[in-house]
């Protein structure tokens, strides 16, 4: 099953999408991020329903948490983090939380090298962020030792 990335932004949610194996991350696409919790937990539940109906599924979803360089958290985080819970008690997935820290920094960099036009690479940006700190995610966690093991 693949695991859901989601850079959650007021404006912009970008969405990653791992392999089925869990071993590569692949920036999907950008959502509206404009509303309440609410709102924004339900336009996120209807896309990972349709996710986990597809044939690969959907074995959990990490959420990016913007912290300042230093560690401290940012002032968005409680919102991300009401958002995160939202979504585990709606959607009965494993919500794991991500330091985000440079990834757009990352992200848009990589995204400089094939892309000149910088209003093309901002599209792509937040799916691109969701991205990288998915393939984090997935570089550290333990490996799977059989197949039936849940990610």
């Amino acid at each position: 099953m693949r695991i859901v990335g989601l850079d959650l932004g007021r404006k912009r949610i970008g969405v990653a999408l791992s392999d089925v194996s869990g071993t590569l991350a692949t920036p999907w696409r950008a959502l509206d991020g404009r509303g309440s919790v609410g709102e924004v937990a339900g336009r996120l539940v209807t896309v990972l329903s349709e996710l986990a109906e597809s044939e690969d599924g959907v074995g959990g979803i990490v959420v990016g948490l913007p912290s300042h360089l230093d560690g401290r958290p940012h002032e968005g985080a409680v919102w991300v983090r009401q958002v995160a819970d939202a979504l585990q008690d709606r959607t009965g997935l494993p919500v794991a939380l991500h330091d985000e820290r440079l990834t757009s920094v990352e992200a848009e960099q990589r995204l400089a090298v094939r892309e000149r036009d910088w209003r093309k690479r901002k599209a792509r940006l937040d799916a691109a962020a969701a991205a990288v700190f998915l393939q984090e995610y997935l570089d550290t966690r333990p490996p799977r030792t059989t197949e039936r093991e849940p990610a």
